[in-house]
């Protein structure tokens, strides 16, 4: 039986470099991966980032968790299996925009160690940036603008992170930011501040 390995042929040697990429956009391609528990405000300081870094001229994409379930993932769950596999094909997409040089960030919990390990190993670790946004779970319930939370404490939705499902807190994060008693305005700048450095681009 024929392996079908032996008829895949990538030609990604064959295509512009990056570098041609990075040059015509004036940035540095990276992946900036937004992790945290649901309600913590992920979506919303990558959508502020997402904003300024497109005022100030740099092309950036959001991956957000809900609208890849939407699409490219609706056919995973939430197992340890399916989240694993969520995570494993939205950080070859992300990969694929980084190495073309777009500022692609990322908004999923990926709730453990090993999970953000696997992106940060698929993507790169040169081009992976580890934001951990970090909003007690007491305060992500009393957001819950979704109502998630209400409805795992009363079990309809199983395998929910901080309630039926672990949290791993990242061990060493690129960038920590801690959302309460602060303006999603103080949030956005303090990690625009640690990003825009690192999607320079220099001749």
């Amino acid at each position: 039986m024929n392996n079908k390995s032996e008829n895949i042929h990538p030609v990604f040697d064959q295509l512009l470099p990056r570098e041609s990429k990075e040059s015509l956009l004036q940035q540095k391609g990276r992946v900036i991966w937004f992790t945290g528990l649901s309600g913590s405000g992920k979506s919303t300081i990558a959508k502020g980032v997402e904003e300024k870094l497109h005022t100030a001229g740099f092309f950036s994409v959001v991956l957000d968790g809900d609208n890849v379930r939407t699409g490219i993932n609706n056919n995973l769950g939430f197992s340890t299996e399916d989240r694993k596999e969520n995570i494993r094909r939205i950080a070859e997409v992300a990969k694929l925009f980084c190495t073309n040089g777009v500022i692609t960030i990322c908004c999923f919990v990926s709730p453990t160690e090993e999970i953000r390990n696997q992106a940060r190993n698929i993507i790169g670790k040169n081009d992976f940036v580890e934001i951990f946004v970090n909003t007690p779970i007491e305060e992500c319930e009393r957001r819950d603008v979704k109502g998630l939370y209400a409805k795992a404490r009363k079990g309809e939705i199983k395998d929910f992170t901080g309630v039926n499902a672990p949290f791993e807190v990242p061990a060493n994060p690129d960038f920590e930011i801690r959302t309460t008693n602060k303006s999603v305005e103080e949030s956005v700048s303090e990690v625009l501040h640690f990003v825009a450095p690192q999607v320079l681009f220099h001749k």
